[in-house]
């Protein structure tokens, strides 16, 4: 991939074009923050669990 495709798929991508402009799929913001969150909670725990100087 160049230089200029992946600036036009950032590009694309941060516009928030519709699935039927450029066959992009939306995903849905809820999933994705609640998702994330579990993510860092879980990256959290599990750093807590090496973390022994305490």
């Amino acid at each position: 991939m160049t230089l200029p495709d992946t600036v036009h798929t950032l590009t694309l991508l941060a516009s928030g074009a519709e699935n039927g402009e450029h066959g992009g799929a939306s995903a849905n913001p809820y999933a994705t923050g609640f998702g994330a969150l579990a993510v860092l909670l879980l990256l959290l725990w599990i750093t807590t669990r090496f973390n022994r100087d305490r």
